[in-house]
């Protein structure tokens, strides 16, 4: 079961109620993410489950362009 009532197929773009869409047969998915709390209970025990204090944590994040890299890049398109 969804934790989200509203549903949107990627695939064709119709919205749904149901996980799967009735319009392609394809897998819908949440049309938003869900609400997140500064003042969130169970932040502790996620931290802790994806052990976000470990070097290997830090590492598998994806890195961001230098912002000169990123003006270099877009004055090259123009």
């Amino acid at each position: 079961m969804a934790r989200q009532l509203l549903q949107h197929c990627s695939k064709c773009k119709a919205w749904t109620l149901q996980r799967d869409c009735q319009y392609c047969d394809d897998t819908a998915n949440a049309a938003a993410p869900l609400k997140w709390s500064p003042e969130d209970q169970r932040a502790n025990i996620r931290r802790k489950m994806y052990n976000v204090e470990s070097k290997e944590w830090l590492d598998s994040l994806p890195s961001l362009e230098k912002i000169s890299e990123t003006r270099s890049n877009a004055s090259e398109e123009e």
